[in-house]
């Protein structure tokens, strides 16, 4: 088979609107090419691939925290450790760029990178860089993104990771750019010794039908605050409804508020003002204090990384430590989050990437070891099937309870259909603005045109009327 020689002098080149003003470069991106119609004409491409061999001396990842950078420290072949920041593989420095999204910091410090990537110096390159789906499309269709068929990879080499997983970073080509270990499915994780005092069970089929649709929920979150109990913020919803909408948040053109999301509205005001949920910030200390018996907290919603991030198991006292979740699909299926990785454009290693890439993203015994370590719910149908059907899937903190056949199954129907790039500014403004709702600063009309306010000066070409 005829090789196809990707020019790695040529992967530089930012035609990309979001990019505009930076694509003077003399680099140019991989070598152009008609959209292939199909996943096998794609799939010839790759095949047809011939790196350059690396020349890059340092590695630079971009990312927000050190999630990632945990599993690569414990499961990539030969990582070595220097410290906080810095690793060796083989002669290759990694330099861990982190930067908290706090304020969209990551975000612009990565687009500030990106842009001067036709001319940084060979150290300075990106190679890696990490994205969310809340914003993946700003840089998915754009060429600061690699197609993985341009490193080699092929559908084969992903055909184990669930579709959802692949959408939302596939561009408007068809091409795949990005791949990711995790698959996000999301349910309800609740106080087992709340539930056996408020439902007198904490069987998750049970408790499951105690809050198997928002009627059913809204029922028994009165019975929880009845019980001296909050049942979550309001916050903490708020994806389900989201994650259910019948359409995109603009659409020919118009700011659209989607009836699920209204009904969030409604549905959190009548719990505000029964006592039964309140509007404690993600991640605040307010909302955190739920992790422990005495915060008297029935439930939060989160997907599996919620288990290891945010629930503090490692800390004498809380739930989690005693074993005191259990879980249940919740009212709505919904997904929540995930990290992708993504090859960036110019790279000077494409063969370290696309191997680190292929490795903590399909090999499923580097999978199952994170999944088993860190309580993941990663992205293999293979290896969930496996861990559903075998006590290495039971998590302590969960009471022993194996969440893996919910999460696969929750995997298997997540529906991307009403992504679009206007997600991650509608959400934080949406909510910001119904804040002053809830906590009685404006009433619902004046929060709606708050909101709107918010999405003109954001996004000056949507219609908001």
């Amino acid at each position: 088979m005829k090789k196809r020689l990707v020019s790695l002098l040529a992967m530089a080149t930012m035609t990309a609107t979001m990019f505009a003003g930076c694509g003077s470069s003399e680099t140019a991106s991989t070598e152009e090419a008609a959209a292939p119609a199909s996943t096998e004409e794609i799939d010839a491409e790759a095949e047809a691939v011939e790196l350059p061999e690396d020349t890059g001396k340092v590695l630079n990842i971009y990312c927000w925290n050190d999630e990632w950078q945990t599993r690569v420290k414990d499961f990539y072949p030969g990582y070595e450790e220097v410290d906080a920041t810095h690793g060796k593989i083989g002669d290759v420095e990694v330099v861990w760029n982190i930067t908290p999204s706090t304020d969209n910091a990551y975000q612009n410090n990565l687009d500030e990178a990106l842009l001067a990537q036709p001319d940084a110096a060979a150290d300075d390159k990106v190679d890696l860089f990490l994205v969310e789906a809340d914003y993946a499309l700003k840089y998915v269709d754009e060429d600061v993104t690699m197609p993985l068929s341009d490193l080699g990879i092929t559908s084969d080499m992903v055909a184990d990771q669930y579709s959802y997983t692949q959408s939302i970073v596939t561009d408007s080509n068809g091409r795949l750019k990005g791949s990711s270990w995790q698959a996000c499915s999301a349910g309800l994780i609740y106080n087992r010794e709340a539930a056996k005092e408020v439902l007198g069970t904490d069987d998750p089929a049970e408790v499951q039908a105690a809050v198997a649709d928002w009627d059913k929920y809204n029922e028994t979150a009165q019975k929880v605050a009845d019980a001296g109990y909050t049942m979550c913020s309001v916050n903490d919803t708020y994806r389900t409804y989201a994650n259910n909408v019948s359409g995109q948040w603009v659409q020919d053109g118009k700011l659209v508020i989607d009836p699920n999301v209204d009904k969030w509205v409604d549905d959190s005001m009548a719990l505000i003002e029964a006592g039964a949920e309140d509007t404690d910030d993600l991640w605040s200390d307010d909302w955190a204090k739920g992790k422990r018996p005495e915060g008297k907290v029935f439930c939060y919603f989160g997907p599996a990384w919620f288990f290891n991030f945010c629930l503090d198991a490692d800390q004498d006292g809380t739930i989690a430590n005693q074993g005191g979740w259990g879980y249940c699909e919740g009212p709505q299926s919904y997904y929540w989050g995930g990290t992708w990785v993504c090859a960036a454009t110019g790279t000077d290693n494409a063969n370290l990437v696309k191997d680190i890439i292929v490795t903590m993203t399909t090999d499923k015994g580097v999978l199952k070891d994170i999944a088993t370590t860190y309580a993941d719910c990663v992205n293999s149908k293979e290896v969930l099937a496996e861990l559903a059907s075998s006590d290495e899937g039971n998590l302590d903190l969960l009471g022993g309870q194996n969440p893996y056949e919910q999460l696969a199954a929750g995997a298997e129907t997540v529906d991307l259909s009403n992504l679009s790039k206007y997600d991650q500014g509608c959400t934080e403004e949406f909510q910001k603005a119904m804040k002053n709702y809830f906590t009685g600063n404006a009433t619902k009309d004046e929060a709606i045109d708050m909101f709107k306010t918010a999405v003109h000066e954001k996004y000056p070409d949507v219609s908001v009327d």
